[in-house]
């Protein structure tokens, strides 16, 4: 199969890897795999791998998300049996994409949270299908914007950073970071957005009790990490709350974490947490749509209702006060969780099965 990823642009998000391995994984299988970005560049670029053919639309990055220059064409001389529309941009072409290229498999991903723009709702409508991230996710598209069952299919996101190994924690890094072995580290991974609120994260851990030794880590990068800095020095916190900055990968941190902790407003199906997961780490979360299956509900992960900072507190204080003993079968109970259900292979092979379906469709209902 001739297959083509649209993305605006290689940031550093949860989309975008998995752009980026979904196109690998593609090629790695024995397909023509292409990668087609509205801008150039981008911090994921090193991660594409050499059998993937990139396409780029902008021949300067002019930094505009929504910019394809092109895009028809440059479909057109590909020739594509499917087109993977991933990221809310990308998707808001995805309809016009189906009326110019009427015997092409299009297909929308829905991996967000938010309300979708007019030109994505529009897509979802002229597509031949759609993938939801999450079974949250799929209910939402079902219910609020009328797609039905039969156009619909629900492929969980895979691990990006699965711990393929059983891997002793990571003192080296927490002594780094002043963190005795006795310091409960909770760990946050996600780009600096308003709606990943890392805010609330620091508002929390502000009212820990004196007693429990805590760090708080906020790895990753964007507009919203200033404000977060800012808000650390008000409270007084600057020895407490760590910025690790972007990793290009995490697994270190996650090794030398004991919880993830998530205050996010919008999700799908959120990438940090079923890692976090297999790397054993208990999380304790905001409730967000998927959110609840990327863990066992109250034994690997618990969902907090939005805004309930006194049980979020409570949670996180149990969970870092157990034995031993019980963290250790947790852990075993996550890892065993998030490698068996988010497995790369099984979601690729999904993926590439549903592709097959539907071109079989497509040819009988052409033939007929």
């Amino acid at each position: 199969m001739k297959i083509i990823i649209v993305q605006d642009y290689l940031r550093n998000g949860g989309t975008e890897r998995q752009s980026v391995l979904l196109a690998n994984a593609f090629a790695a299988a024995g397909h023509e795999s292409n990668l087609l970005t509205f801008r150039p560049d981008g911090v994921l670029e090193r991660n594409v791998n050499r059998n993937v053919r990139r396409v780029v639309l902008q021949q300067n990055d002019g930094q505009l998300d929504w910019f394809a220059p092109g895009l028809v064409g440059a479909v057109g001389k590909m020739k594509p049996d499917v087109i993977l529309c991933m990221g809310r941009m990308a998707n808001c072409y995805a309809g016009h994409l189906q009326r110019r290229f009427a015997n092409t498999i299009v297909i929308v991903t829905m991996r967000t949270g938010k309300r979708l723009p007019w030109l994505f709702r529009r897509s979802l409508q002229r597509v031949r299908h759609v993938i939801a991230n999450s079974h949250d996710a799929a209910a939402v598209l079902r219910n609020s914007y009328a797609v039905p069952s039969a156009k619909l299919s629900v492929i969980y996101n895979s691990l990006v950073f699965p711990a393929e190994q059983e891997l002793a924690r990571n003192d080296a890094l927490r002594v780094a970071h002043a963190a005795a072995p006795s310091t409960t580290v909770l760990l946050c991974v996600a780009m600096f957005r308003p709606e990943k609120n890392q805010r609330e994260l620091i508002e929390i851990a502000a009212s820990f009790p004196p007693d429990l030794d805590w760090q708080l880590w906020l790895a990753g990068d964007g507009p919203a990490r200033a404000d977060c800095e800012a808000l650390v020095e008000t409270k007084g916190l600057r020895k407490r709350v760590i910025f690790p900055g972007f990793l290009p990968n995490p697994s270190t941190l996650y090794s030398a974490a004991d919880i993830a902790v998530h205050a996010s407003a919008s999700e799908s199906l959120s990438n940090f947490l079923i890692e976090a997961q297999s790397h054993g780490l208990p999380a304790v979360a905001y409730a967000a749509q998927g959110l609840a299956e990327t863990f066992v509900p109250d034994r690997t992960g618990w969902e907090i209702p939005l805004g309930d900072r006194l049980a979020f507190c409570a949670q996180v204080i149990r969970l870092a006060r157990e034995a031993p003993a019980t963290r250790a079968v947790r852990k075993k109970e996550a890892q065993t969780f998030a490698r068996q259900t988010f497995d790369t292979k099984e979601q690729v092979r999904r993926y590439l099965e549903l592709f097959a379906q539907l071109r079989q469709h497509s040819h009988s209902n052409q033939q007929g």
